[in-house]
């Protein structure tokens, strides 16, 4: 049952996933980068995160690993208020140089690895409707900021993404030096759904192995309620030591829980990994992997072909 809403917190417009006006004015107006307008968040927006950060606590605490952890203490986040992402990085940015950077929705691929790059990470600034916490198709501000942005403040972390938009300008350098177009988008489609892949059974869904057993570091779960504990204690999931190989050729579906999900033993090892892909990139073992999930959108395939590398 959500709490009433509180008279003391502001009352904008709404920022509501897929009902907010100024989100709609910026696609219109081909703006993607953009300033988070915090006067326009409702009431229940505000209400909204609260709920949702009280769910989440318990499970944090008892299923989450200790870099994020020890992330949530030091951004200093507002459990009862939908965060201002300048105050995030005010925290963020000494930590690692990483910074949360508003976006107004669908970021190209080759723009969201080179962000990462650049020590940013686009952030979504709409929030969920309060009578559909539990699950969401595309993100939010929750699981950007309470998912994703915690484990940027972990250095180790934070340079294995860095490290992801390195190997994104590999492909795309790769991808420019195909002068066939036809086998070019082929070999990119390929290319990229590996690297769909590794992000999503990692950075969104990875387990870690650690000195109390099995902990969640992969934001998808980290978000949500539900699956966090599915991830750890549910019979039905398999959980197997990561393997680059099985993990690129793995096809995933985003609309239930995972039935699969991979454990990396640290973050050095996971940065490790990212290396080991970029070599798969240049020596073409990436070129055709196995068919299926997720698809590449043209946007996705175009973004690396007139990628300025």
């Amino acid at each position: 049952m959500a709490h009433a809403l509180n008279p003391d917190f502001p009352d904008g417009v709404g920022m509501t996933t897929t009902e907010a006006p100024f989100i709609e004015q910026a696609v219109s107006e081909g703006r993607l980068y953009i300033t988070q307008p915090y006067g326009l968040y409702s009431r229940e927006n505000h209400q909204t995160w609260r709920d949702l950060y009280a769910r989440m606590l318990p499970s944090w605490e008892k299923y989450a690993n200790e870099h994020f952890l020890r992330g949530i203490s030091n951004l200093c986040l507002d459990p009862e208020m939908v965060p201002r992402l300048e105050d995030v990085n005010t925290f963020l940015n000494p930590l690692t140089g990483f910074k949360a950077k508003p976006v107004a929705g669908y970021v190209p691929a080759f723009l969201f690895f080179d962000c990462l790059r650049n020590r940013e990470f686009p952030t979504t600034i709409t929030i969920r409707k309060h009578d559909n916490l539990d699950y969401l198709p595309e993100p939010d501000i929750f699981h950007d900021i309470a998912g994703h942005v915690p484990m940027h403040t972990d250095k180790a972390f934070a340079d294995t993404l860095v490290r992801f938009g390195d190997c994104a300008h590999t492909a795309a350098l790769i991808a420019q030096e195909t002068k066939d177009k036809e086998e070019q988008v082929r070999k990119l489609t390929s290319v990229l759904k590996a690297m769909a892949r590794f992000f999503w059974f990692t950075v969104e869904f990875g387990l870690m192995r650690g000195p109390n057993g099995l902990k969640v570091y992969g934001s998808g779960l980290l978000s949500s309620h539900g699956e966090i504990a599915h991830s750890i204690e549910s019979p039905m999931v398999q959980r197997y030591p990561v393997q680059l190989e099985w993990v690129v050729n793995q096809y995933f579906e985003i609309d239930h829980y995972q039935p699969l999900l991979f454990v990396v033993d640290s973050f050095d090892h996971l940065f490790s990994l990212v290396g080991q892909l970029e070599n798969w990139m240049k020596e073409g073992k990436l070129d055709n992997v196995a068919p299926g999930e997720p698809l590449m959108s043209e946007a996705d395939i175009t973004s690396f072909i007139e990628a300025q590398v």
